[in-house]
């Protein structure tokens, strides 16, 4: 794995109102990214209405697809987000955003102040050369049954409800740690071509350490869905929230030591790595998602 290289940006405003001056309602900044390291944050004592901070926005990670920022919003934000998708701010201002496998090679931090004013700072997110392999055969037909779909329903439902809860936890904030360490057996974004019918791609990172090998949370969060029984597909399935709006979910387990609810900490038995659930051997899916967006665990990590 390529050595993964973190800028950290800042902004300058483009545009800004006199001092004293009522600011025009559709009055708009541009900022442009210059490289320069950002100011650490500074807790304060609670959460004001209006959110003191850096003139601009303020940010590091993976500007690139599949990719993630961590960052601070301008002083006086009152709501902020990255394109159509609202960022959850925390009392500071800071947030967490991500970009999707598939993501435009533009995006857009947008934060509108107390006072009227309208900050936007463009990103350019890079794009990635996925693993794609092109099948000189057609696409098998046909799709789920009816009565596979009778089973597939609730799950999917359980899986959508728990994405769509919203704790006040901050694992988003941590440098992610390695749930377990092992061949990496399947890469994010993979995917397969049948005659120019694309498949769906690769969620997510599989890692095959052995059967029953012992597996930890890469961040702090709360369990919000530990199947007590094997779904159809992701088998013994685990999903932690990490506040922000992010989410990891775990399959294929063979078990699980933690349940619906439960608070866990970085580095913290979670199961232990199996085969339930459709699967050709035992290996631990792990997959990212933040808003809808699907991310690549990779970009989170340290070399193993």
């Amino acid at each position: 794995m390529k050595r993964r290289a973190v800028v950290t940006l800042s902004l300058v405003v483009g545009a800004c109102v006199p001092a004293g001056a009522p600011p025009a309602p559709d009055s708009t900044a541009i900022v442009q990214p210059v490289r320069k390291p950002t100011p650490a944050p500074t807790p304060s004592a609670a959460a004001v209405p209006a959110l003191s901070g850096p003139s601009t926005f303020v940010f590091d990670g993976q500007l690139t697809q599949g990719g993630w920022i961590r960052g601070q919003a301008p002083a006086g934000t009152r709501s902020a987000s990255l394109g159509d998708t609202a960022l959850r701010l925390d009392a500071e201002g800071r947030f967490f955003a991500a970009f999707d496998r598939d993501a435009g090679p533009s995006q857009t931090l947008t934060a509108r102040l107390a006072d009227g004013r309208v900050v936007e700072s463009p990103l350019t997110v890079s794009p990635r050369a996925w693993n794609i392999e092109h099948i000189d055969a057609a696409r098998l037909p046909g799709g789920p049954t009816e009565a596979f779909m009778r089973i597939r329903r609730p799950e999917l439902a359980r899986i959508r409800a728990a994405r769509a809860t919203d704790h006040d936890v901050d694992g988003w904030r941590q440098a992610f740690v390695w749930p377990v360490k092992g061949r990496i057996s399947g890469r994010f974004g993979a995917q397969r071509i049948y005659r120019g019918e694309p498949g769906s791609y690769h969620s997510g990172l599989d890692i095959a350490p052995g059967g029953g090998t012992p597996y930890v949370a890469p961040a702090d969060g709360i369990v919000v869905l530990a199947a007590t029984s094997p779904f159809s597909l992701e088998g013994n399935l685990l999903m932690i929230d990490h506040g922000g709006g992010l989410n990891s979910a775990f399959l294929h387990s063979d078990r699980l030591v933690v349940s619906e609810g439960q608070r866990v900490k970085q580095g913290q038995l979670l199961g232990y790595v199996g085969a339930s659930g459709r699967t050709t051997g035992p290996h631990l899916h792990w997959s990212l998602e933040w808003q809808g967006a699907r991310l690549d665990p990779l970009l989170f990590l340290p070399p193993q």
